[in-house]
């Protein structure tokens, strides 16, 4: 038997997410805002770098996320988690059950950025409560010695208060990425929440604003989008987390398509669905 005092044989789980950074390429991220461990498990099988629950505007709570979790890690997707507030309890549970990464929305000034990286890490460096009752098993036995290091923290810049201090955010220790919520952005600076903004759109130099930023303080940048073309426009533009929809917008525009083409033949009535 080999030597059971040998720590490498008890590495945590690496994040793989870390090294498509690293390596300049973009983390393609999936969405999922449906309560259902086999609709999570149906998407983790369709190839994502990785891919969010999202707790704060999806219909999922934490029963829901564990199960949801435990599905995608039937498959090499890394699993991550988009909290409903900069709340450390939750932040902590999330963590406790799995995820490899944590999206923070509305997050204004160095204040909060700290309040929520701390939350994610392990003491000297944070206060996070140890207690990763799955983590463990989904990451190794040495969870507690590699979390801090393998956990991505993301602060999301969507307020008009974030976009003054950029830098302080960005900065603050700990804060792996920024992730942009182009809705809530817009309503920010005053204009209806929108996905996909032309270049010509008045938000869209803030978006390159806040990459250009992110760049800056070496930091990656990701953004939210609606379609894969514009993904790919983002990717080039620098940004090396995309989110390309959600399961249940695959779900809507897929059956969606399908009554069209159907009552379009038969009926000649166009669907007026979502």
């Amino acid at each position: 038997m080999d030597n059971i005092n040998d720590i490498s044989i008890f590495k945590m789980k690496k994040n793989p997410l870390k090294k498509i950074i690293k390596d300049g390429k973009a983390i393609i991220n999936g969405w999922l805002q449906i309560p259902n461990s086999f609709s999570a498990e149906v998407m983790a099988k369709q190839g994502w770098d990785s891919l969010t629950i999202d707790m704060q505007h999806g219909v999922v709570d934490y029963p829901n996320a564990l199960q949801m979790l435990q599905a995608i890690s039937t498959t090499d997707t890394t699993p991550m988690a988009r909290v409903n507030w900069n709340e450390p309890g939750q932040i902590m549970k999330i963590l406790d059950a799995g995820s490899y990464g944590v999206i923070c929305p509305m997050i204004s000034n160095k204040e909060q950025a700290e309040k929520f990286v701390q939350a994610c890490m392990y003491p000297p460096k944070g206060y996070r409560s140890y207690g990763p009752i799955r983590g463990i098993l989904y990451g190794g036995a040495d969870y507690g010695d590699h979390a801090n290091d393998e956990i991505l923290k993301i602060a999301m810049i969507e307020t008009k208060e974030a976009l003054e201090k950029l830098d302080e955010i960005m900065t603050t220790p700990g804060v792996d990425g920024i992730y942009i919520g182009p809705a809530d952005l817009s309503l920010a600076l005053g204009k209806k929440p929108s996905f996909d903004k032309p270049d010509s759109d008045p938000v869209f130099p803030t978006i390159m604003k806040i990459l250009e930023h992110a760049k800056k303080n070496n930091i990656f940048a990701g953004i939210h989008n609606m379609t894969p073309e514009y993904a790919q426009k983002m990717i080039e533009k620098g940004f090396q987390l995309v989110t390309v929809g959600s399961e249940q917008r695959f779900m809507t525009s897929g059956a969606k398509n399908a009554i069209e083409k159907l009552k379009g033949k038969s009926t000649g009535v166009e669907s007026k669905t979502y």
